[in-house]
Order: C-alpha cells, then structure tokens, then sequence
C-alpha cells in the first residue's frame, strides 16, 4: 500500500493505519516486471507495523512471484525494520533474494530526532542479521541533515564492521517546507571523499554523490561486485 505507519521527518509518505493487504499484488508486480523486461527489479514498501508479519510474508511472496514468472531476473528487496525481530525477517531471508536491502537513513546524533518510531540499533540488527544469513547486503543514509563529516565515517565503519556489501550515500532535499530543514548542500569533493574513505576500509562498493538514492544504478552495482 501507500500509508505508512511510521512519521519519518524527511519522508512525504502518507502517514496512517494501511489499508488491507492487496493478495494480488504479489503476482501483478511479477507482471509488470514481465512486461518491462527487467533484469533486475527493486522491491520495498511502507512501513506495516500495523500487520502482525509487518508485511514480511508479503515481500516473500512478491519475491517468488517475479521468479515464478521472470526466470533469470535479480530481486533486491529495501525491507523495513521489522523490529528486528528474527523470525519475522527469517519469512524473508529465506526466499534469498539477490540483494538484502535496510537504509540506516542517518548519523545516530540526529537518528531519534529524524526517525521518532525508529531504532538506529534494530537496523543494524537487520544488517547483521542477513549477513549471518549469508545474503548480499546493502545500506544507504542521507547527509545535509546536520551530521558531521566525522560522524560519516563512524557510520561507514560501523557498516563496514557489520560486512555490509553495498553503501549507498545522497543528498537529503525537502520534501516540502514541513519537513525536516536542509541544514547544508554537501560538495561533491566531501561526496568522493566518503566513497574513497568507505572503500578503503574495506567497504565493497560505495555510491557517493548528491543525486544517488537506495536503488541508484542498482543492477549495474550488483553486477560490478560480482566481478569483484
């Protein structure tokens, strides 16, 4: 659905109790991706904490959907936190998708301030947890929220501490004038800098740079690591 149970401060996503699990979904998202001829298909979704699965079995079903109907095509799914609850996001694990997806979104300074309803340290459950499960990982946050550039690479470390594979950095913009406010335009030197400072600590691939977001360049990624 398109309601959100969570009120992040830098998301535009309606915020509310969802509506009804659409059972069709699953399969007409497989034929859309059928019909577009992808290759490689990004899933996610709102925030269900209003669902005793918090929409787990729904991602597992989406997943064997578009295997069921796109042989060959590479499924990344961006999950929610699930409260990290390991049997929740074991319905999900276990469908192995390609590519294990959960954004820490920002610096724990600015964290509860930024994600009220979040939990700076179930996602990096989440993280760790898939990991242990032997899936592909990958995490993206924001800058320009009011973080230090210090305060980057501790997070760059703590990603790289829980082996996540692919990290993904981009510029936060205003939804619109209620939202959380701009605190500064990162330059694209700080960017390249972030990308140099994650890969050398052993971060597989980085994607640094204002206009990136979670699903940038996503199959091209995938692919680049492979040949890695």
């Amino acid at each position: 659905g398109d309601i959100c149970t969570r009120n992040c401060r830098y998301c535009n996503v309606t915020t509310g109790r969802g509506r009804e699990v659409d059972e069709k979904e699953p399969e007409n998202v497989a034929k859309v991706v059928q019909k577009l001829g992808l290759k490689y298909a990004v899933i996610t979704s709102v925030d269900r904490d209003d669902l005793k699965d918090e929409g787990a079995t729904q991602f597992k079903n989406v997943i064997k959907e578009i295997r069921k109907y796109n042989e060959g095509t590479l499924v990344e799914v961006l999950i929610p936190d699930m409260h990290a609850k390991h049997e929740l996001l074991d319905i999900v694990f276990d469908e192995r998708p390609d590519v294990l997806n959960h954004n820490v979104e920002t610096v724990r300074s600015i964290f509860k301030e930024m994600r009220p309803q979040g939990n700076l340290d179930n996602s990096f459950e989440v993280l760790r947890y898939a990991k242990e499960k032997g899936l592909v990982t990958k995490s993206g946050f924001m800058v320009g929220l009011g973080e230090t550039n210090e305060e980057v690479h501790q997070m760059l470390d703590k990603l790289n501490e829980l082996q996540v594979d692919i990290v993904t950095i981009g510029q936060y913009l205003m939804p619109t004038l209620e939202h959380a406010e701009l605190d500064r335009y990162v330059t694209p030197e700080e960017f390249e800098e972030f990308k140099k400072y994650g890969e050398s600590i052993g971060i597989k691939h980085v994607e640094s740079g204002p206009f990136v977001r979670s699903s940038y360049n996503a199959g091209n990624v995938f692919k680049s690591l492979e040949q890695k």
